[in-house]
């Protein structure tokens, strides 16, 4: 009978450490800042969310952002509604966008080496209903078994659905193009 208990406390044993080898091998961010910046000759528009999460798998290169739509926050509360509102992003039926990707040059990123490393990903960003590819580059930096990462790149807007008339007055006061700024806080999980 001791034996058996032996083998099934190592059991349980190995099997807790295959679980938690397997969980190192992702960084996980809850501090993650989504910003994204339109300019006209009439009025600028910038937008921060602070509630975005995002993960990154070492091994695979695998990285992942989920952007919760309603939690951009604007400096005037008019813009906020309009952004969130039918004829923009509908964040009541499209409630959060997702980029999806893959590091492309994994073997250039030394995840246990303290550094600054140039990183490009290729995969799909996805908002509201609208997924199209998306290939850019950004900058990692690993400190201590921690990941910070920034990458600004540009969206536009009618890639995504997000069209307007040019004779309608708002088409004068947002850009078609925007500029999205991520930068993400990384520790090992």
């Amino acid at each position: 009978m001791k034996t058996q208990n032996l083998r099934l406390f190592l059991a349980v044993v190995l099997a807790t450490l295959s679980i938690m080898t397997q969980a190192q091998d992702r960084y996980v961010s809850s501090k993650t800042h989504i910003k994204f910046y339109s300019t006209t000759p009439v009025e600028d528009i910038e937008a921060n969310n602070y509630a975005s999460v995002s993960t990154i798998d070492h091994r695979t290169g695998e990285v992942v952002f989920s952007v919760p739509i309603q939690s951009f926050e604007f400096e005037k509360a008019m813009m906020q509604e309009h952004f969130n509102n039918e004829h923009f992003l509908e964040s009541n039926v499209y409630p959060k966008a997702k980029f999806k990707a893959t590091i492309t040059n994994l073997d250039a990123i030394d995840f246990t080496k303290n550094g600054e490393y140039q990183a490009v990903i290729e995969g799909e960003m996805t908002i509201k209903d609208k997924t199209n590819p998306l290939k850019e580059s950004g900058t990692i930096t690993v400190k201590d078994q921690s990941l910070t990462v920034n990458a600004v790149f540009n969206l536009v807007l009618a890639d995504y659905g997000i069209t307007f008339n040019d004779s309608e007055m708002v088409s004068t006061k947002i850009g078609k193009n925007v500029e999205v700024t991520a930068v993400a806080e990384y520790s090992i999980q």
